[in-house]
């Protein structure tokens, strides 16, 4: 298992809909090597972000194991699983305390994982790590250190939840459709951002996404989910060579 950072092996995933037991993912088994960057696409109702939440434990297995970093996670609670996953959702209001400011926000990514306790939080110490920090982001957010959350532009707080999200080094970041609610030229900075991360921390990440100029330009691998199932797998190798017209025949 040191060369799998994440297993998932014939995991299924249902919903009953009233007497009827329906199957959301069906025998899904992946292996993912640390460092794999993988992108993820699929029609509506593919099951990506069930495959997400089966992962994260918002969805109960119905069958299969998953495995993270060499520790069976079946079955653990997702508080306890959100101290090794890290997950930045499409909705930039998801991943930050809207009241509290950049810097607050900041700090306590810092202790992911951690028992809080009411002691200092030390904020004034960590300001200038937190501005080098913000400032990778080329939005201006290294400059509103001391601006509530809710007043940033959604880039802003989408880049921001990226930063928190990945501060800690998970053993996993899931990213889903982290870009959907941004314009284009947010959405591109956005990604550049995540692709210096991802690259630099050498982070294990799936990303869901719906833009198939970005699942052919990011990542080191690629798969394409339908009906619950993977129905393609490519590597590095074969995906440098597809095209966008190659990814459209999933799209029905």
């Amino acid at each position: 298992m040191a060369d799998v950072q994440l297993q998932l092996s014939h995991v299924q995933v249902n919903v009953a809909v009233g007497e009827e037991v329906r199957p959301l993912l069906t025998d899904i088994s992946l292996d993912v090597a640390p460092g794999d960057f993988v992108t993820v696409l699929g029609n509506n109702g593919a099951g990506k972000s069930t495959l997400f939440n089966a992962i994260t434990g918002d969805k109960p297995l119905a069958g299969g194991t998953i495995t993270l970093a060499g520790t069976e996670i079946s079955r653990m609670a997702p508080e306890k699983r959100a101290r090794l996953i890290a997950r930045v959702f499409q909705d930039p209001k998801m991943g930050t305390a809207p009241r509290m400011s950049v810097a607050e926000n900041l700090a306590l990514a810092t202790r992911r994982g951690q028992r809080l306790t009411l002691g200092s939080r030390k904020l004034r110490q960590q300001l200038p790590e937190f501005q080098k920090l913000a400032a990778q982001t080329g939005n201006g957010l290294d400059k509103a250190l001391d601006k509530p959350t809710e007043q940033l532009s959604g880039g802003q707080r989408q880049a921001l939840s990226l930063l928190m999200a990945t501060m800690r080094q998970p053993e996993l970041l899931l990213l889903d459709e982290h870009t959907a609610a941004l314009d284009p030229h947010t959405s591109a900075s956005i990604m550049a951002l995540t692709e210096q991360i991802v690259a630099r921390e050498k982070l294990t990440c799936l990303m869901i996404t719906h833009q198939l100029e970005d699942a052919l330009k990011y990542g080191n691998r690629l798969i394409v989910l339908d009906a619950g199932r993977i129905v393609a797998d490519y590597d590095r190798a074969a995906k440098a060579k597809l095209t966008q017209a190659d990814l459209l025949q999933y799209f029905g």
